[in-house]
């Protein structure tokens, strides 16, 4: 198991894709990991949130809204699933407020030792914060090629995409791939820890 003790943070909302986020459940706990799926609670203690293609239910309790700087680096990789969920994230009640998961989402790519994943429509989530795309080389589903090119991204067409700390996949279909891609970076990058370097 390549990711034993290592915490893995996919963010949810309602319209989400269920094979995607039923193969993360899975898939990131085959190698050790601990999944934490976060939204925002809205002064609730868990809501239960609805698949896209066939309605599934699947209850969430953990908030990403009160984290600390200390929570946040718990987590060794965030993920912005597809399907709508990112674009229900991003609603904010006060236009002059960048909405909470955005600033998450921002808080997370300040920590380069944090993976960020973004698959597909996840791509919407990083529209209010366009320097954290600026300038770098992602994929995006065909329909959000335009959303790229506004916040500055170089569209690569390739089905997964590394650039440094920011994993991105084409669409949902690509989770597979999008999954291998983000445990074998996170393996990596605990081959490289100076304490297992002189073991």
């Amino acid at each position: 198991m390549q990711l034993t003790g290592q915490k893995i943070a996919v963010l949810m909302e309602s319209d989400f894709y269920e094979p995607e986020i039923l193969y993360y459940q899975r898939r990131f706990a085959e190698e050790g990991a601990e999944v934490h799926f976060l939204t925002r609670l809205w002064g609730n203690e868990r809501i239960v949130f609805r698949g896209h293609e066939h309605r599934m239910p699947f209850e969430v309790s953990e908030s990403f809204e009160d984290m600390d700087e200390y929570g946040l680096k718990e987590y060794a990789a965030v993920i912005v699933p597809s399907g709508i969920v990112a674009d229900r994230l991003r609603y904010t009640e006060d236009v002059d407020t960048l909405p909470p998961a955005a600033a998450f989402l921002r808080r997370a790519f300040a920590d380069p030792a944090i993976v960020k994943g973004i698959i597909c429509h996840g791509m919407w989530l990083a529209a209010p914060i366009p320097s954290v795309i600026r300038g770098r080389r992602a994929v995006v589903h065909n329909n959000l090629l335009g959303d790229l090119n506004n916040m500055g991204g170089v569209y690569v067409n390739q089905d997964v995409v590394v650039d440094g700390d920011l994993v991105t996949a084409r669409t949902g279909n690509h989770c597979h791939v999008f999954a291998r891609t983000i445990i074998e970076q996170l393996a990596a990058r605990t081959r490289r820890r100076p304490g297992d370097l002189a073991a």
